[in-house]
């Protein structure tokens, strides 16, 4: 079983790790290390066991943190994966439905004897004003 020293906050620690494990235990020093480092900025030395507690519960409240956003991003996610379902099955719906039906329009159509006879009324109404009118001005 491999034997590392690690510093952390100052203080160097002699710890046993598995086969292996040397760089994920060397990262998680160095993550105590920097809370441990904060602490001793702010408040000056500390008890190593005081400074230890206190870095410690520092990265639980950071990781305590990041676990409730990893929820609020899964909750989101499943969300989302849900509405593209519901999209989805929308999709796949309306491309297997039977096309609508042909609709029928009808545009009503003026037979050609009406539109001469109308036109033939028109002519005569302008006639009868045009002579109405010369008789006004006589």
């Amino acid at each position: 079983m491999p034997e590392i020293k690690i510093t952390i906050g100052g203080r160097v620690f002699d710890v046993a790790c598995q086969e292996g494990e040397e760089h994920y235990l060397q990262s998680a020093a160095r993550m105590l290390d920097t809370e441990a480092a904060a602490l001793v900025g702010q408040i000056g030395r500390l008890p190593e066991s005081r400074m230890l507690l206190m870095a410690g519960l520092m990265l639980a409240d950071k990781t305590a943190g990041m676990e409730e956003q990893v929820r609020a991003t899964d909750r989101q996610l499943r969300h989302t994966e849900e509405q593209l379902a519901r999209a989805e099955a929308e999709v796949s719906a309306l491309r297997n439905a039977p096309p609508p039906a042909a609709e029928r329009v009808e545009v009503p159509v003026i037979p050609a004897s009406v539109i001469d006879s109308l036109a033939e009324m028109a002519a005569r109404a302008e006639s009868i004003a045009d002579s109405v009118e010369e008789r006004a001005n006589s």
